[in-house]
């Protein structure tokens, strides 16, 4: 007689992330933009928030999007995650943790990493259109940073670009702790409280 096998599948549950990932972007945002404009002095210390906020924290929530199967959050908190794991090993070279390495090094390269950035930021950006319109600024907010981030580590101009930058990274902060709490509070209620705006409706996504 033939044997029947039964085959159960099994789904785990996993949290929706976003308020995580968000939040680990504005923390980092906010400390590294006091650094930019001038408030706070060195990076020694903006390296521990950019490993475990802006790094830990984002991946983390990319890793539950991609279980989640949300493509947009686990590619977006992906790659500025890891761009935050790639700025805390440039800080800390710099400031000569690994030794004497800085010396042999092109900070024009910084420029260029962060000209690859706002390529990529711009097609993260068109998405976000049609996840909701907090999404859509702090995209666009984003790509304004690493547009004048790409200039000033290019060397244009690089006074002004900088300090656009700096303002830039504390309004990425803002949004980024107003889509955290918003996210958390939305969910944890089962209703709006925040809203994050509707998508734009620009581009229609295909059934």
């Amino acid at each position: 007689m033939a044997q029947q096998t039964n085959t159960q599948e099994i789904k785990i549950a996993v949290s929706e992330p976003t308020a995580l990932g968000l939040f680990g972007l504005a923390m980092v945002t906010l400390v590294a933009s006091s650094h930019k404009l001038g408030i706070t002095s060195g990076t020694s210390f903006v390296i521990p928030w950019a490993l475990f906020l802006g790094s830990a924290a984002q991946i983390w929530a990319a890793c539950a999007d991609f279980k989640r199967n949300n493509y947009f959050g686990s590619i977006a908190f992906a790659t500025y995650g890891l761009f935050w794991v790639a700025v805390a090993i440039y800080w800390a070279t710099q400031n000569g943790w690994f030794g004497e390495t800085a010396v042999h090094g092109d900070t024009k390269q910084f420029g260029i990493a962060c000209l690859g950035y706002f390529i990529f930021s711009l097609f993260i950006m068109v998405a976000s259109f049609e996840v909701n319109k907090v999404l859509a600024v702090l995209l666009f907010v984003i790509c304004i940073l690493f547009a004048s981030l790409t200039l000033a580590g290019l060397g244009f101009h690089q006074a002004f670009f900088s300090m656009v930058a700096a303002w830039s990274e504390l309004l990425i902060s803002l949004l980024g702790f107003y889509g955290a709490g918003a996210t958390f509070l939305n969910i944890f209620f089962g209703k709006t409280i925040l809203p994050m705006g509707t998508p734009l409706g620009w581009i229609k996504k295909s059934a």
